[in-house]
């Protein structure tokens, strides 16, 4: 039987996506991608994401990403919240999110970051939805968010972080989320984490168009002589999970079906989305 698979974060509505979106989620589905989850960056990108959702048969998130604090306005968490409450019947509808903390890019003011994330962690609560969280550099400082407004769980996107905080995410009830960094044969720590941790634990993503795996990375000197940086889009999931296959020793129709459960585990909305 063919594997299937749930990409539980890609960006769809990205602008490298434009001109081909529709033909990109065919190539995923024709890849065994059964099913995507899109979330937003900014609440000017809630009706961009839900009508690709709705057009494709897949799911989405609301939510502020911490890169995008800087522009947004001061009441755009009052908005989300307006639009949250207009489409909280939409079966479509699975997360808040992205949203988190991001202390690696520079000039990102942590306390603004801060608030904006805690403020979204009460709409969590308020509309009793998972989180699909941004973790960069971060970990800590959201598992202290996440102590002080416990929400029902979600996802850790692109985890890369301790053993320890990995453990700390599972115990507040989230899934680690790996993607294309996993294809690196350097990235040993995010190796050991992907092999050591429970299956239970994980899912897997593409955050696509961003963190290529390495078949389809380019060095800045092969860009400079004229090689393209390959496009990461949702079909490159079923490579990642081999890789996720090998690195455990599993089979890959083994590791699909337990990746699925804890996808559907991580956001319940989807058990009535897939199959």
């Amino acid at each position: 039987m063919h594997p299937t698979w749930i990409d539980t974060h890609c960006h769809l509505d990205a602008p490298e996506f434009a001109h081909d979106v529709d033909t990109v989620r065919a190539q995923a589905r024709a890849a065994g991608v059964q099913h995507i989850v899109l979330p937003a960056v900014q609440v000017a990108h809630a009706d961009a994401v839900r009508s690709l959702a709705h057009r494709h048969g897949d799911s989405y998130a609301l939510g502020i990403h911490p890169l995008y604090t800087p522009q947004a306005a001061d009441d755009d968490v009052e908005k989300l919240a307006q639009v949250l409450e207009q489409h909280r019947n939409d079966p479509h509808l699975v997360a808040i999110g992205e949203i988190g903390l991001d202390f690696f890019v520079p000039g990102l003011e942590a306390e603004r970051q801060t608030r904006f994330f805690r403020q979204q962690l009460q709409l969590a609560r308020r509309f009793d939805l998972p989180v699909i969280l941004h973790v960069r550099r971060s970990a800590d400082a959201l598992l202290k968010g996440l102590r002080d407004l416990p929400v029902q769980g979600g996802i850790a996107h692109a985890f890369n972080g301790s053993l320890q905080q990995a453990q700390a995410f599972i115990a507040r009830g989230f899934k680690l989320g790996f993607g294309g960094a996993l294809s690196y044969e350097r990235a040993l720590q995010l190796r050991r984490l992907a092999t050591e941790l429970p299956l239970e634990a994980l899912v897997l993503e593409t955050d696509a168009p961003d963190m290529p795996p390495h078949w389809l990375y380019r060095t800045a000197a092969e860009r400079s002589t004229g090689q393209p940086q390959g496009r990461n889009t949702p079909a490159e999931l079923p490579y990642i999970a081999q890789v996720l296959a090998d690195l455990r020793g599993l089979p890959l129709q083994a590791l699909a079906q337990q990746i699925h459960a804890n996808a559907l585990q991580a956001l319940p909305r989807l058990r009535g989305r897939t199959g």
